[in-house]
């Protein structure tokens, strides 16, 4: 991630603001351990939320290629990702499915997990997550349907709350030929094959 004035700055400031922080829970700002806290916890955030400066549709155009001939299935699957719940802004984590079926254009395969990235490299919740997906791909390439499941572990359920470690969330949402019952049980099919 390019670092410009403005992110430097606005890394300064919350870092003054993490360093707050540890004093309201009761730390010791200065102690040896935390001096260089509230800054790379500054740095972890940008990082974290870097989604917001990042243009989901300009990578899908990036890499759009003219393919009037194929009119199947396009699924990647198992994308690994990582967000934070706007709620607490503690980490949810799994896998994304995508898929789409062209209508005249294609798009490099690589580029369907980075728009999975962008938008889950910002404060979240699974369902808007899986919508916003599905909304830019299918608003970019145009396709005959899209398809976007998301299985999901929420450490806001996990480590506080009701403390159930081992659930899942899943999520989907659908456009064009995904609507017929058949190709979305093709699609769930195809997703869980050497699982």
């Amino acid at each position: 991630m390019e670092v410009n004035e403005e992110m430097l700055q606005a890394r300064q400031l919350l870092a003054s603001h993490y360093k707050d922080i540890l004093g309201l829970l009761g730390e010791d700002a200065n102690r040896e351990g935390l001096v260089k806290t509230p800054d790379r916890v500054a740095k972890a955030m940008q990082f974290l939320t870097k989604g917001y400066h990042e243009d989901p549709e300009a990578v899908l155009r990036s890499a759009m290629f003219q393919e009037e001939d194929y009119k199947q299935m396009v699924i990647v699957k198992d994308i690994d990702f990582f967000s934070l719940c706007e709620h607490h802004m503690l980490p949810f984590f799994g896998k994304a499915h995508v898929a789409y079926i062209p209508k005249k254009y294609i798009t490099g395969l690589s580029k369907i997990p980075r728009v999975v990235d962008i938008f889950a490299r910002r404060l979240q919740i699974q369902e808007r997550l899986t919508m916003q997906i599905k909304d830019c791909i299918q608003k970019t390439l145009d396709p005959l349907g899209v398809m976007v499941v998301i299985e999901a572990q929420h450490m806001c359920m996990q480590m506080r709350g009701v403390e159930k470690q081992n659930s899942l969330t899943t999520t989907s949402d659908f456009t064009g030929f995904f609507q017929q019952a058949k190709t979305r049980e093709e699609f769930m099919n195809l997703i869980k094959r050497n699982r």
